[in-house]
């Protein structure tokens, strides 16, 4: 199984729109309205996990989400899987 990582980024307001969230992945991409009761990384997170439910990346199946920052803005997701954990 090929593994994907997840990288999302923050976008602020504009004159049309509230600030909002993206996740992307070369399998697709999903924009989440920012939710300020989460904070910065739940709503990263909360987009990184809405993608991963979207493409059907269950955890039981592919791991878990682990994160990690990006220079600049935004953050990286990737799984980790059971075999990677026996082998450590």
């Amino acid at each position: 199984m090929a593994y994907q990582a997840i990288v999302t980024k923050f976008f602020g307001p504009s004159n049309v729109r509230g600030s909002r969230v993206k996740a992307m992945c070369d399998a697709g991409s999903l924009t989440l309205s920012w939710d300020h009761s989460l904070g910065v990384e739940g709503n990263h997170r909360r987009a990184a996990e809405a993608l991963r439910d979207k493409l059907g990346w269950d955890e039981p199946h592919y791991g878990r989400l682990h994160m990690g920052g990006l220079p600049g803005s935004g953050y990286a997701f990737v799984f980790e899987d059971d075999d990677h954990r026996a082998a450590a």
